[in-house]
């Protein structure tokens, strides 16, 4: 009888022990994600470069790159949506906003008109066997164009995409890139109503980076060239409006040594830019951020950016706050702790920030992830 007790003691532990090498051999899992787009959906192979903006109605409209054929940046890329009626619990089936054969449709920049409600496009198109270092170098099939969408319900269907190329971009430029992230809408002072458009672009002569605006004051009807920043060695950018009615861009550096955002700012609705400075706090691995400003009430302002805080990888996506216009950032909250990359922030139902964001367990292009992040939560009160 002690003979079986001990046979059988022996071969419990060695269930236990086999049971928990294969529970250790298992792929670590940094955490769950809220996929919205992951490689296999619609037919893509890759989803890349969310934007994100909640309209009027309260739908959150979730943009993205849909790749054919691999996540590389040039190629079969089309312009993707999906949109919620219900705070991100539920989304609609992918919808193609612009596809064009297969030549690449791509940097989502939406923005939409308070007063008319039209919700606004901006992105870029290429010839999709044209590179990055082609079109700089000017030895592609074509030229990096700019084009303009529309819709007037909310987003459910879509206008066809008009060329305004020779209305933003001078010929002289090479590389154009709008955003990509949200855009915005002037409330306050001057040149309150007038729609914003973050870009940046490269000089063919000097193959030096600037950024500037495009804009519109009539409602998305024309498209305005806004100045240069007095500097170069900026790439992609963000922008926001400030307390005081000013403008600020923020922006990737360019210089891949450099690992802080840049940003700037603006007293004339974006026609021109003061020198650039280096935001210190804001620590990046040079990667895509996005800036978003909020007026809970009348006299309260609150700045909100988000990148992967990491000066060596793309990993720890980290939504941040302001509260005196991006002096300080006191409030911070990890979204993800993983490898992670482009992103876009929104604020819903006023009291929540809505993330957008690529990340993933083993790589950043994994997927798109969505995320709710209540503003007490973040700010701690």
């Amino acid at each position: 009888m002690e003979t079986r007790l001990t046979f059988r003691y022996l071969l419990i532990a060695l269930l236990i022990t086999c049971t928990a090498c294969i529970v250790s051999a298992q792929p670590v899992q940094t955490s769950n994600l809220n996929y919205i787009y992951k490689p296999g959906d619609a037919g893509y192979s890759c989803f890349r470069i969310p934007a994100m903006i909640v309209t009027k109605k309260g739908t959150l409209l979730a943009f993205a790159e849909g790749r054919k054929n691999d996540c590389g940046d040039s190629g079969d890329i089309d312009l993707v949506l999906r949109r919620s009626n219900d705070g991100g619990k539920t989304w609609s089936a992918i919808q193609v906003v612009w596809s064009d054969s297969t030549n690449t449709c791509g940097n989502p920049v939406p923005v939409q008109d308070l007063s008319t409600g039209k919700i606004w496009l901006i992105s870029t198109w290429n010839n999709g066997q044209d590179h990055e270092k082609q079109i700089r170098t000017q030895t592609g099939k074509d030229i990096r164009r700019v084009f303009v969408l529309s819709s007037a319900n909310d987003g459910k269907s879509w206008s066809a995409a008009k060329d305004i190329t020779k209305d933003v971009k001078l010929p002289d430029w090479t590389w154009y890139a709008t955003g990509p992230c949200h855009g915005l809408q002037i409330a306050n002072g001057k040149f309150k109503g007038r729609l914003v458009i973050p870009v940046n672009h490269v000089e063919a002569a000097t193959n030096k980076d600037f950024v500037h605006i495009i804009y519109s004051d009539d409602h998305g009807a024309t498209w305005n060239l806004g100045n240069n920043t007095p500097q170069d060695g900026t790439n992609e950018v963000t922008a926001a409006e400030l307390s005081n009615g000013n403008l600020m861009l923020n922006i990737r550096n360019a210089d891949r040594k450099k690992h802080t955002r840049l940003f700037t700012t603006s007293t004339d609705g974006g026609q021109t830019w003061a020198d650039l400075q280096t935001d210190t706090t804001l620590i990046e691995p040079v990667c895509q951020g996005s800036l978003l400003s909020f007026s809970p009430s009348k006299n309260k302002n609150i700045l909100l950016f988000i990148n992967p805080a990491d000066k060596r990888k793309r990993a720890n996506i980290t939504l941040r706050a302001s509260l005196d216009d991006g002096k300080t950032w006191p409030y911070k909250q990890v979204i993800f702790a993983g490898p992670s990359a482009y992103s876009d922030i929104a604020i819903y139902n006023r009291k929540q920030v809505a993330c957008l964001y690529e990340a993933g367990n083993d790589k950043a292009y994994d997927g798109i992830a969505f995320k709710l992040v209540g503003l007490k939560d973040l700010l701690g009160k």
